[in-house]
């Protein structure tokens, strides 16, 4: 789809966002794994779908070859990244997870929103860029 900051962009595995969204994913399931029986069917399966829609909406955005759906895609993800930090909260306020575990996966969200961020100018600009062409070209 593109050069991105990191390299060349050839699947959605190679997309940085998709990249720290999975290891939040991962840090996501293993905290989940620490919460009380009594949030299983809530906090635990609410995280879980926050967790699994964030690589799987960069993945689906990804996989429609069109800017501005790729990007409304990201977007969700993006959404599902401080849909998780709010969940945090409620484990720390809950004294389900230390601080210590807290900050890293709050930090962890914080670098993928940034990153996301960038991502979404990137296919910002890949798409102004083809637009222009067009007019250029008479298309």
């Amino acid at each position: 789809m593109g050069n991105g900051k990191y390299g060349q962009i050839r699947h959605f595995t190679d997309i940085e966002a998709w990249k720290i969204g999975r290891e939040i994913r991962k840090e996501v399931y293993t905290l989940i794994k620490m919460l009380p029986e009594e949030e299983k069917y809530n906090l635990s399966s609410q995280m879980r779908r926050a967790a699994v829609s964030i690589t799987a909406n960069i993945a689906e955005g990804y996989g429609r070859y069109h800017y501005q759906e790729n990007i409304q895609f990201c977007r969700q993800s993006r959404g599902s990244m401080y849909e998780i930090q709010d969940h945090l909260i409620t484990c720390l306020d809950e004294n389900y997870i230390t601080k210590e575990n807290y900050d890293k996966i709050y930090s962890l969200i914080g670098n993928a929103i940034r990153t996301i961020n960038g991502y979404i100018k990137l296919l910002q600009r890949q798409q102004q860029t083809e637009s222009k062409k067009k007019i250029v070209n008479g298309k």
